[in-house]
């Protein structure tokens, strides 16, 4: 069972909280390729998550990686949490505040303003603490050598933004969009249309086209099923 298993299939994960995205894929392919005694096995996911991330992780094996590129350009929904009135450089909590807002002039009014605004196509600035290449170097890697980082804006679309700001300055949201949006941005872009700052504080991905968190297992009970299961 488990040879057919590493032949070709596309599993769900519920990536946990400081993992990278490969070290799922990673931990996964070492106790399959433990499991069936072979040296090679290919294993991949089909969007990454930031280690700060939580939720849906779309992973791909043996034949199953051939559809990694299809699978990535579905639409992904998040929840998470946005922190208005302060900021960091890479706007969520890999890095430290940097800087403080007024938030005292902010009402729900505007702030359901601002929420329509994001609905439909736009243009997007990657944050520069990113994976993006440009001229062959990763973002982050020009920004932490304090290089000028100059991104050029992606065209992405937001279908669905929803928010809660009953526990202000904290902002409780739900956000479906295409792929190469970057949450963190948002988060950012959220704060300045409102006249101040905002950071990414919390983020978990629910679904990525038809797949859902809700059909997801946790990386140790993946691990379970494979040490598990006959060969």
């Amino acid at each position: 069972m488990i040879k057919e298993f590493a032949a070709g299939t596309t599993i769900l994960v519920d990536k946990p909280l400081e993992w990278t995205s490969f070290d799922v894929v990673n931990k996964l392919r070492w106790h399959l390729r433990k499991r069936l005694g072979v040296k090679k096995l290919k294993v991949g996911h089909a969007g990454t998550l930031d280690p700060l991330a939580t939720g849906l992780l779309v992973i791909c094996i043996g034949k199953h990686t051939k559809l990694i590129e299809g699978l990535m350009g579905g639409e992904k929904t998040y929840t998470g949490t946005f922190l208005v009135g302060k900021t960091t450089p890479s706007y969520d909590l890999e890095s430290e505040y940097d800087q403080e807002f007024d938030t005292n002039h902010i009402t729900p009014e505007l702030i359901e303003e601002i929420r329509l605004s994001f609905i439909g196509e736009q243009d997007q600035i990657p944050p520069i603490f990113s994976a993006k290449k440009i001229n062959g170097k990763r973002a982050y890697e020009s920004a932490r050598a304090g290089e000028e980082v100059v991104m050029k804006p992606n065209k992405i679309e937001i279908s669905k933004f929803t928010v809660d700001d009953s526990d202000f300055p904290r902002v409780k949201f739900e956000l479906s969009c295409s792929k190469g949006t970057y949450i963190r941005a948002v988060a950012s872009d959220f704060g300045k249309k409102l006249n101040s700052g905002a950071t990414l504080i919390e983020l978990r991905r629910t679904a990525s086209g038809s797949a859902s968190i809700e059909n997801s297992k946790s990386v140790e009970d993946w691990i379970e099923f494979i040490e598990a299961s006959p060969l």
